[in-house]
């Protein structure tokens, strides 16, 4: 009997506006049959090719690892965890968005030989363009440091980079929570075409995320065209009842949330996971004091990586957490869900 291919991802994920741009089908594709392209990157498009759908040979890899075909729901505002708390780097981070936590454990996983990669995004520091990358020491972990999650990318096409190139067997995946979904969706699955990736995952860090933006819309469209902003001049960004800019000078601004309306991608807007509910550990800067992170320890995994980090010195514990204040953003983006009456 046929199985799922390409075609029912396309039917139902793609052409229904609800692709997340993770990049996991392309990763686990074994024919590197699928692929964003610079001319429509809203959801993948297919080489022509597939080994279900042609061939009719079992795969079905695409359809199974999408986090898009059964949307997580439940586990509460927050999902489940073990503690919750505040920290920030304890190692020099010249580059950090907030409190740097989620580069020191990494960097002192990286250290430790508790992970030999990381998967995660960089971006050109003149155009703020991202990109996938694989990441193999800590050195060059805390030169990325800094990169903005703002822009969808396809993080996850990087997994094939990382597994079957550079054959690493002990990798740390940091994204937005429709990557952990993904991830999750790999680690429950019993493909055997998708094993080689779900066990060489050892950690995934989750971001808090309340949508991402399509990077030409954003950067093309409103920050040059309107406000005459050149990306080489954005120190950092921020949501804060808006899209807050710190520009390289000092200088601030902010563009409210109904100017980056239509930059919003469309699979975004179904989404209703703020806090990264699958991942092993979730950070964000809500909930936390300026300068610090917010991290949601979720499993013995990721208790563990902390752990360590702490241990080393490389990772601070600070200060309390207005956790009301994590819910009240979780409970907005969970509205989402809710059919209006």
């Amino acid at each position: 009997m046929k199985g799922n291919s390409y075609e029912d991802l396309r039917r139902e994920v793609w052409e229904t506006d609800r692709c997340c741009g993770c990049g996991a089908c392309i990763a686990v594709c074994p024919s590197d049959a699928l692929i964003f392209t610079p001319e429509e990157d809203e959801h993948p498009h297919n080489r022509s090719y597939c080994k279900e759908a042609i061939d009719e040979v079992p795969c079905g890899a695409c359809f199974e690892v999408c986090p898009r075909v059964k949307m997580i729901q439940g586990r509460g505002l927050l999902g489940e965890y073990r503690s919750i708390v505040s920290a920030k780097a304890g190692i020099e981070i010249p580059l950090r968005q907030s409190g740097g936590a989620v580069t020191a454990i990494l960097a002192d996983a990286l250290d430790n030989g508790l992970i030999d990669a990381v998967v995660t995004v960089s971006e050109d520091r003149f155009t703020l363009k991202p990109r996938s990358v694989v990441i193999t020491s800590s050195g060059e972990l805390i030169a990325h440091a800094g990169s903005r999650y703002a822009w969808c990318v396809p993080l996850l096409t990087a997994l094939k980079t990382a597994v079957l190139e550079k054959k690493c067997r002990k990798i740390a995946v940091v994204g937005l929570p429709c990557v952990t979904e993904a991830v999750a969706e790999m680690k429950a699955s019993g493909n055997d075409l998708i094993l080689p990736f779900a066990r060489s995952i050892r950690l995934v860090l989750g971001l808090f995320c309340t949508e991402t933006f399509d990077y030409n819309y954003l950067v093309q469209g409103i920050f040059r065209q309107k406000y005459q902003l050149q990306p080489q001049d954005i120190g950092k960004l921020d949501m804060k009842k808006g899209l807050l800019i710190t520009k390289t000078d000092g200088e601030t601004l902010t563009i409210p949330l109904k100017e980056l309306n239509e930059a919003v991608r469309p699979g975004c807007r179904i989404c209703t996971d703020l806090t990264a509910r699958s991942a092993d550990i979730s950070a964000g800067a809500v909930g936390s004091l300026p300068g610090h992170t917010t991290l949601i320890i979720r499993s013995s995994t990721g208790e563990s990586f902390v752990q360590s980090a702490i241990a080393s010195g490389a990772l601070l514990i600070k200060g309390g957490i207005d956790e009301k204040a994590i819910e009240a953003l979780a409970a907005k983006k969970a509205a989402r869900g809710i059919p209006k009456q």
